[in-house]
């Protein structure tokens, strides 16, 4: 007997195992999965302009092993340095800022 698998989506699954929105489980969920967007996008433009981790390093002003630590967990990094490394890659950064569903910055 053939049996039939079920389609769920993915805001369903993360509700199941995460939490649903609004809960904190989800809000950390979704803020550690935006802190790591910001590595992968971190090392991404650092491909792209042909830098090792090294020559970003020295054109930011910090260790190898710090920009190494950014690309893979931007928990730990100032955020004076994050926006020091996407300047030394000539990347805009913009945010966005939400209060109540007002948007306070664009």
């Amino acid at each position: 007997m053939e049996k039939k698998m079920k389609t769920v989506s993915l805001d369903e699954l993360i509700d199941k195992h995460v939490g649903k929105r609004g809960t904190e489980a989800r809000e950390t969920f979704e803020n550690e999965l935006r802190i790591e967007l910001l590595g992968h996008a971190i090392r991404q433009a650092r491909r792209e302009r042909q830098l090792t981790q090294e020559q970003l390093g020295e054109l930011v002003g910090v260790q190898k092993a710090q920009i190494s630590k950014i690309e893979n967990s931007v928990k730990n990094a100032r955020f004076e340095t994050i926006l020091k490394v996407f300047d030394a890659l000539g990347a805009k950064v913009r945010f966005s800022v939400e209060l109540e569903g007002k948007m306070l910055v664009e």
